[in-house]
């Protein structure tokens, strides 16, 4: 819970959403002589429990796989299915979509469970509403993107064929290169980075608002305005709602743009 809501929970009703609300305390701050001091936020929660969730689930199912799979083996299989089949080998074929399934198919679901924690009570934000996250997921698949496309083409034909647009007349290369380069190498991680950042952090601040807003409009000591509090609130279950499709939505798109890079490395032109 942040801060605010802490305070307002406990009665303060002149304490409206703001930067502080995106102030995540430290866990342990009265230990101050430990190494945890400074280490483990709501945040840093999130993102290992995340990484725990997805562990013990995948152990669990796969305890005694069968050839006939129980109901956790199948939820767990059509998990990865779901990806394997929608992204992996639809955007590069059977034989090279299954190579690269196993990743997109974690990425996707580190990614749709961290997000979920945005909607889980006393909870409420999601770790990709810091844009470290996503920007070490963007840089990640980044990595992963260069070192394919070398790898399969080698350093300057992989350039070459990133930078230069087949059958763009030689005089306007001074100005399509640049933009080209600019654009398939620099930008590519910012932009997955972005994307995930912006439509969590804009979820997260709009929840704030509702919720905060009822709190405030409960405690401010007048019946028609405290009246208007139950509209503040159900808006904020109504936002909730869209906020899960959101969710998964971001999840998709980012494992989705990712398979495309992938692709586009192995692919002789683009």
């Amino acid at each position: 819970m942040t801060d605010s809501a802490m305070v307002l929970a406990e009665g303060d009703s002149h304490f409206p959403p703001g930067i502080d609300s995106f102030n995540f305390a430290d866990w342990f701050s009265g230990l101050s002589d430990t190494a945890l001091t400074h280490m483990f936020t709501t945040i840093t929660f999130g993102v290992w429990a995340s990484v725990a969730v997805l562990i013990v689930f995948f152990l669990w199912a796969y305890r005694k796989p069968q050839i006939v799979p129980s109901k956790k083996q199948w939820l767990a299989e059509s998990a990865y299915g779901f990806i394997r089949n929608t992204v992996a080998i639809d955007l590069m074929g059977k034989k090279t979509g299954v190579r690269f399934a196993p990743y997109l198919a974690t990425l996707f679901l580190f990614i749709l469970v961290m997000n979920f924690w945005a909607i889980v009570p006393g909870i409420q934000v999601s770790p990709n509403s810091h844009i470290a996250f996503p920007l070490m997921l963007g840089v990640l698949s980044w990595v992963i993107y260069m070192f394919i496309g070398i790898k399969q083409h080698g350093f300057v034909k992989f350039m070459k064929i990133t930078c230069v647009p087949p059958g763009a007349p030689w005089f306007i290369y001074p100005l399509l290169v640049p933009i080209e380069f600019l654009q398939n190498i620099i930008l590519r991680p910012v932009t997955l980075a972005l994307r995930l950042f912006a439509n969590m952090f804009a979820g997260h601040l709009i929840l704030l608002v509702f919720i905060l807003g009822g709190f405030e409009l409960l405690n401010s000591g007048n019946l028609l305005i405290q009246g208007l509090s139950v509209f503040s609130f159900a808006m904020g279950i109504g936002m909730t709602f869209f906020e899960l499709i959101v969710i998964a939505l971001q999840a998709y798109v980012f494992t989705l743009l990712t398979g495309m890079y992938i692709q586009g490395s192995l692919a002789d032109e683009h």
